[in-house]
């Protein structure tokens, strides 16, 4: 299981742009959204979305059946009281995605930015794959973004698992098509940069 209190902490104690993976708008996924789901009336979800203004934008677009799930309730609140009331218009999910119950064949897009590379164990992400085949629909698109070979081995305490397209691909099993991929320098608000790697997947 992922260490809920850890998460907890971190979002109770540090600003929304006092971590390291925080990016004023997530363009890279953005541009990925819309070429993948054009259909604004398309169901996604954003896995580990914490505080992210992804939902925001994605708003802004006309998107409107959006789930964002994340293991931290502190990052929910903080999510949901920026929105306002456009928040009512979102599905938000306050859970571990080990155990979310997720609706079956739901989802036409499943997004996740660096939630994936905290999974060190093999069976996480065993499970997680399972989770992701259970709640995308068939010919649904992933988009799974994790620290590249030259990340950073170690986040928010945590160690990571640093990937290139073709491990990622290895992770998430012959089900799932790599439609596209690049990578990304990631300028933290502390002047380092991390390496990401970001994977377009179509479940086949």
């Amino acid at each position: 299981m992922v260490d809920k209190q850890h998460w907890e902490t971190v979002y109770q104690t540090k600003a929304a742009d006092a971590v390291s993976w925080y990016r004023p708008h997530l363009d890279t996924s953005l541009a990925l959204i819309e070429r993948a789901m054009p259909n604004r009336d398309g169901a996604l979800i954003d896995i580990g979305g914490g505080e992210s203004t992804l939902v925001d934008d994605l708003l802004a677009r006309g998107y409107r059946e959006l789930t964002v799930l994340d293991i931290s309730a502190a990052a929910i609140a903080v999510a949901r009281q920026r929105l306002g009331d456009a928040a009512n218009g979102v599905t938000w999910l306050a859970s571990d995605i080990m155990q979310a119950d997720l609706p079956a064949q739901r989802f036409g897009l499943w997004h996740d930015r660096a939630l994936f590379h905290f999974l060190t164990h093999a069976e996480q992400r065993a499970a997680y794959a399972e989770r992701l085949l259970h709640a995308l629909k068939p010919g649904g698109h992933a988009i799974i973004a994790t620290f590249g070979p030259q990340g950073p081995a170690k986040c928010s305490g945590l160690d990571t698992v640093r990937y290139d397209a073709a491990a990622l691909q290895r992770e998430l099993g012959p089900r799932f098509a790599l439609i596209e991929h690049s990578t990304e320098l990631h300028h933290t608000p502390f002047d380092t940069i991390q390496q990401f790697v970001y994977c377009l997947f179509r479940r086949t």
